[in-house]
């Protein structure tokens, strides 16, 4: 999945199964070649499989395990019982018409985080718009969209929003430019309850907001928004995501995501403190 878009929208347990095979691969000391010669197919398809850019076929699943010295019958049909529930779409499949792949991964990443970290320069992150402010964010991106399909749009942005709320839920931590509060993404009715919404979230145990107001200057991530996401998971790294207006890109690699973190960190030290948000928040919806 590193630094580049991952094909079929992967489910995380997906990614979790790909990063164990190519543990089992490495300990049993086969190249790519060697596992894809045993299977009869190319290199590449093992390699897809362990980066999870393809479904996890259950007939490849068992002979691997085999050539990879797993002969215990229970662990074997333990994996494969993983391998079929990884191969199920997540609840965001139903909404494949207005949603694309890169962002799918994205929605599975959101969902099994148990910390997720974010930089916004321009809109208030998905999962804190209100259902008007979410319309004309879609509206704005998609101009010539049927409505029904903003309208789905919409409603898979106002599911995602259930996580925060669920058992064991995230922890999100917010750092956005004062532009995201001064833009006027729709009319004064629509701003003010946005703004209404993201007090309300400042008072969540488990969400932490932070503005960078203009005064603070320039800072070290002014080239574009990005997520970090870190799991509960060991085999699963902290995973980046910058998006663009024809994609995104997902990085795994330890370097590049420190680069964000580090990014990230030296923003929240110039950002205006968490505990001071409310205030700032309301002071803004007064002169809307």
């Amino acid at each position: 999945m590193a630094d580049a878009r991952p094909v079929g929208a992967p489910t995380v347990l997906r990614v979790v199964l790909g990063k164990r095979l190519q543990d089992l691969r490495e300990k049993a000391g086969l190249s790519y070649e060697q596992a894809g010669k045993a299977l009869d197919v190319t290199h590449a398809t093992v390699r897809r499989m362990e980066k999870a850019e393809v479904g996890l076929k259950i007939p490849y699943i068992e002979k691997l395990l085999g050539i990879y010295g797993i002969s215990d019958s229970d662990e074997i049909e333990n994996f494969v019982a993983l391998a079929r529930e990884a191969n199920q779409p997540g609840w965001w499949h139903r909404f494949r018409d207005v949603l694309p792949d890169w962002f799918s991964a994205f929605v599975s990443l959101e969902g099994e985080a148990n910390l997720i970290r974010a930089y916004e320069p321009h809109y208030v992150p998905g999962l804190l718009q209100t259902e008007g402010y979410a319309r004309a964010v879609l509206r704005a991106g998609m101009p010539h969209a049927a409505e029904a399909d903003i309208d789905r749009g919409v409603a898979v942005r106002m599911e995602r929003q259930s996580l925060l709320t669920r058992e064991n839920a995230p922890l999100l931590w917010v750092v956005m430019d004062e532009t995201v509060l001064r833009r006027r993404i729709a009319g004064p009715e629509v701003m003010r309850e946005q703004i209404d919404r993201l007090i309300e979230a400042t008072a969540m145990p488990n969400v932490r907001l932070q503005v960078i107001p203009f005064a603070a200057g320039p800072h070290p991530a002014m080239y574009g928004p990005f997520h970090i996401f870190r799991f509960p998971i060991q085999e699963l790294p902290d995973i980046a995501y910058a998006e663009n207006l024809v994609g995104a890109v997902y990085f795994d690699q330890r370097d590049d995501v420190s680069t964000l973190l580090e990014a990230l960190d030296r923003m929240c030290a110039q950002a205006a403190p968490a505990h001071t948000t409310e205030a700032y928040l309301g002071g803004i919806r007064k002169e809307i």
